[in-house]
């Protein structure tokens, strides 16, 4: 196999990239100047080498903590809940959340072998043990798997005294509510709040 070759199909296990998608990135990537290529691999080298999960949280970090959990601005009584890292920068790109953040790893999915001994559910037990959490926010994805950990989650969690809520879900600002499905308008209807 050719260095072309494995380049393409390194591409191609990225997640949402198909095998056109993956020779279209070689092939721009091949008409770039050498030193382009240079740095595109010293930062995926970078990341290899320096990018591990935060021992507090599980977000992203290049240190043991990342910088969220060293932040002493951000409330420690306030967790977010979520799957992965990447779930951590789409709340963050919200400006609003205050809070610190528990990375699963994960979601629930007993057909495929995920229990909760495979993610990191006893480190958040372990986190909202120690008392000073008063809020735990379940923001796991809006799909089967996600609503099945965040009602396992729940019922984890209440009994240890904290405040256990769930992101709200429904219909998106911008559409049209014909083209909202019937669970979509149920989560929507069951999120209300007064005006």
């Amino acid at each position: 196999m050719s260095a072309v070759d494995d380049l393409i199909t390194e591409f191609a296990k990225l997640p949402g990239i198909g095998r056109k998608t993956a020779q279209r990135l070689t092939f721009h990537l091949l008409q770039q100047p050498a030193e382009r290529l240079t740095r595109l691999a010293a930062a995926l080298v970078g990341v290899a080498e320096r990018v591990r999960p935060c021992t507090e949280c599980g977000n992203l970090a290049e240190e043991d903590l990342c910088e969220i959990c060293r932040d002493p601005r951000r409330d420690a009584g306030t967790l977010c809940v979520v799957e992965e890292p990447s779930a951590v920068a789409v709340v963050e790109r919200a400006g609003e959340f205050r809070g610190r953040y528990h990375v699963l790893g994960g979601h629930l999915d007993p057909l495929a072998g995920v229990g909760p001994e495979s993610l990191r559910i006893d480190l958040l037990v372990r986190r909202v043990s120690g008392g000073q959490v008063r809020e735990v926010i379940l923001a796991t994805n809006p799909n089967v798997e996600g609503e099945a950990t965040a009602i396992y989650l729940a019922r984890l969690l209440k009994p240890l005294g904290v405040r256990v809520t769930r992101i709200a879900m429904g219909v998106p600002v911008g559409s049209d509510l014909e083209y909202a499905d019937e669970v979509t308008m149920h989560k929507a209807l069951e999120g209300r709040r007064e005006v």
